[in-house]
């Protein structure tokens, strides 16, 4: 399922000219505006040198700029640029159709049974990533 959901969203977000995956850092960047790069590493669960990649092609798209955080010079915070926020509203309105695709002929009760697993699967699941990240 998140294979196909993956393959579709990449297919729809190649008319922004993101590569593949390139949106979570976006979407993420965008929602979190100043972020640093360990911080948004940690969130979207992903290693340090997976996010200097994905920032540096994001950086030359002009979706993103970086700047030095004023009380430490060695640490750079992330902000959208109105290039990445337009492309935003335009990647969650395909999230949330994919949502409401995943979702079809689903009562309320499935749904709500559906959030509570996927949440306890989540918390389940960065357990482990913290222990293996030994955090």
């Amino acid at each position: 399922m998140s294979r196909c959901i993956n393959y579709i969203s990449d297919l729809k977000f190649k008319e922004l000219k993101l590569q593949k995956g390139q949106f979570t850092f976006l979407t993420r960047i965008c929602e979190n505006n100043g972020i640093n790069q360990v911080d948004l590493s940690n969130l979207l669960k992903v290693d340090k040198t997976t996010t200097a990649k994905a920032i540096q092609k994001l950086i030359d798209a002009g979706y993103i700029y970086k700047e030095k955080d004023e009380s430490d010079k060695r640490m750079w915070r992330l902000y959208p640029k109105k290039k990445a926020l337009e492309a935003y509203s335009f990647i969650i309105d395909e999230e949330n159709r994919n949502i409401g695709v995943c979702f079809d002929k689903f009562n309320q009760e499935e749904k709500e049974l559906v959030y509570e697993l996927v949440k306890k699967m989540r918390k389940n699941i960065e357990s482990d990533w913290k222990e293996v990240k030994k955090f």
